[in-house]
Order: C-alpha cells, then structure tokens, then sequence
C-alpha cells in the first residue's frame, strides 16, 4: 500500500465516523461539512481526480432532494403542518386516539413530504398539543418520528436513502409503493402498539381534558397552489416521468408566484442537505481505486448470497456504523451484481430506513426531534428513546425481512 492508499484510507474512514456521530470534538462541524471536507481532501491527494470527483456527484438525486424541499417549503409557509396539527388535537378524545393520530399524520405525510421535513415542522406542533391536553410529550415525540421513518419506507420520495434507491435502481413508483406501502402500514400498527405498551402509564383510558387545538392562520391561496402542485407531481409520476424531473416541474409551478419572495422560499431550503450528499458521492466514490470496492464487493457477495435477511442485516449494520444515506452509496455497486437485483434494491430502502429507529443516532430524523425538544425544555435521553426504539425496529425489521422474502 503506497502513502497515498494509506492516507486516502484514514480521511475516508475519519469522514464516515464524523458523518455516522455528527461532530468533530473541539470543532464546529456538520455532516455537511465533514463530508466537504473529507471529499476535498481526496481530491486534493490525488486519490481522486477531480474530474471524475465531479462525475461521481449524481445530479438526479440531488435535482429530486431540491424540487421536494421547494415543495415542502411553501406547503409551511402555506401553514399546512398547522392545519394537520390543528385537525390532530381537535379530533382526539382520550390519550390513545391522540397518539394513534400523531402515528397516522406522521406516517402519511412522511411517505409524501421526506420524515426529516415533517418532524421538522411537526415537533413543536405537538409538543404544544401535549402541553395544552396536560399530556407527558414523551410518548408522542417518540411516536412522531418512529412513525415517520417507518411511514416514509412506504415511497421512493419518502426519505433521502430511499430517493438514492429510486434514481440508482430505476425501479417504477408504483411498484415500489405497491411492494413496501403493506410494510409501512404494518409498521405504523407496530409503532402505536409498542408505544402504547411502553408508555402505558401516561396514555390511560381517561378522556383528555379540553384543550384548544393550535392557533393557525393558513395562506389560502398558497394551499391551493401547493395543491395544484403536489397533483402535477401525482401526474408526472402517472405518467412515468423520471422522479427528478417530476419534483422538478412541481417545484417550478410554485417558483412562478407574486405571493412570496424567492429569497423566502430559498431559505427554507436544506443546502447543506445537498453539500452532504454532493460530498458523500465523491468519498464513496474514492473507496474504488483505493482498493476498497472491490474486496468489499467480493465478501459481501459471498455473505448475501440471494438472502433478504443477510442483505438486510449487512445494511442494519451498515447504518448504524455510518449512517443510512452513507450505507446505501457504500452498497450501491454490490446490489446490481446479486442475482435479483430489484429485490435487492427493496431490501436495502427497507432495511436501511428502518434501521433508523434502533436509536437516537440512528437517523437524522431522531436527533431533529431530540433537538428541537430540548430546546422547548423537553429531554428525551438515548436511554428513554431506546425502550421504544429497539422493539419497534426488531418487529418492524422482522416484518420487512417475512414480507420481502415470501414476495419472492
């Protein structure tokens, strides 16, 4: 191994144990930045020219993540999160229904407008529903984001992995639905019972008290135009467009607007989402002639075999070592090489979405609820997430691996 091998070696092993923890200690560092960083560095080592740096930036995938968070950035600024989080409170009567609620908006709205967008938005919404109702917000945080990783499993636009599964893949939208959509459902059911049981304590039979659902003053005509915009997306993907030109299109519908200043809406917009991916692709990408790719190509082929559950425990591991998106570019050359790759790309969007719940550090999705709330003075600790986490991933994870594998 030549001093280049070896170095590129460490800054790509110290760029996927910055991006799986979040953080440097001492520094002031994103995911986004240390991805940034990492792929620069391999550049600039030569492991990698730059040009073929810029080749490995898959630009679908990034087109797909800018036109679903255009849409989603005028559907908060429409108040549409308010109105669901209004329709949630008024229409619970005890603590159950109100968590089955949570569950329901998060699950649904994850598979449509991307889990880390909802709890985003969806965070302090219920914090304040919790409040008002007299509720312990425990149960429900820990519900709201469970749910939206699992609802999210169910379409190819419901989280960032499973977008890289799309456009990798080619796989259609309907038959990725129709596969993983009695999964999700399954899993929502999974969610509410186990926090039902775990939570027992909080969520008795009693009625809530009243409670004045939250104060929300939607933009009309923006809901409407989002509307308009979330059916051109319906159509476009009817009509088998490819998924980056169909978010595209509907991102552009918005874009032509005298209501709201681009800047406005520009600012809503996740950039360092898109520097973290655009960088992720170019430190993957460097594993090849590193020598990296190869020999993890010829193990993993030999542990997987045609197995769902042995791909699925590979991408388990894979993203609770260094993170779902990171897992899914690391098994990105292997899945086209095993002998039904379709499945394949199914088993790794599950198995790497579901693999989320397991902790707090599992998905980005759980450490924006872990946040937000402690910022609002609620904590929710590793510990207090994990009595949740673990049963709702080992069942879910289960169900995935019978469902998938009995499909054939």
């Amino acid at each position: 191994m030549s001093w280049r091998e070896g170095c590129g070696l460490v800054v790509v092993a110290a760029t996927l144990l910055g991006v799986a923890v979040g953080r440097y200690p001492w520094l002031r560092m994103n995911r986004a930045t240390i991805a940034l960083v990492g792929a620069t560095l391999l550049v600039a080592m030569g492991v990698l020219p730059l040009r073929d740096a810029f080749a490995a930036v898959d630009l679908d995938t990034l087109a797909l993540l800018l036109g679903m968070m255009v849409l989603n950035s005028n559907l908060r600024l429409a108040g549409f999160f308010g109105l669901v989080a209004q329709r949630v409170a008024a229409w619970a009567r005890t603590p159950r229904q109100l968590l089955a609620l949570v569950v329901a908006a998060a699950g649904v709205l994850a598979a449509v407008f991307l889990n880390d967008t909802i709890v985003l938005m969806m965070t302090p919404l219920v914090i304040e529903i919790a409040a008002a109702a007299r509720q312990r917000p425990l149960p429900y945080l820990v519900a709201l984001v469970t749910a939206a990783n699992v609802g999210s499993v169910a379409t190819e636009i419901g989280n960032p992995q499973n977008m890289l599964v799309a456009v990798a893949s080619g796989i259609p939208f309907g038959r990725f639905t129709a596969t993983l959509l009695p999964l999700a459902v399954v899993g929502l059911i999974v969610v509410w019972a186990v926090i039902a049981v775990v939570y027992r304590g909080d969520l008795g039979a009693a009625p809530l008290p009243p409670h004045e659902p939250p104060r929300v003053r939607p933009l009309r005509s923006l809901l409407r135009e989002c509307g308009w915009a979330s059916l051109l997306l319906l159509l476009a993907i009817a009509v088998r467009l490819p998924l980056p030109l169909a978010a595209l299109l509907a991102a552009s519908l918005l874009l032509v607007t005298r209501r709201l200043k681009p800047e406005r809406v520009f600012r809503e917009v996740d950039w360092s989402l898109l520097v973290f991916f655009a960088s992720l692709f170019v430190v993957t990408a460097a594993l090849a002639p590193l020598g990296v790719t190869p020999r993890l190509l010829e193990w993993a082929r030999g542990f997987v075999g045609d197995g769902v559950a042995p791909l699925a425990a590979v991408s388990v591991v894979l993203s609770n070592v260094v993170s779902n998106v990171p897992a899914v570019l690391l098994l990105r050359p292997l899945v086209p090489l095993l002998a039904h790759p379709e499945r394949a790309w199914l088993t790794v969007a599950m198995a790497t979405t579901l693999a989320g719940n397991l902790t707090l550090l599992g998905s980005v999705a759980n450490l924006i609820v872990a946040e937000l709330a402690r910022v609002r003075g609620v904590r929710l600790s590793f510990g207090e997430y994990l009595k949740a986490g673990l049963p709702v991933t080992v069942l879910t994870l289960a169900a995935g691996v019978a469902w998938l594998a009995c499909r054939g």
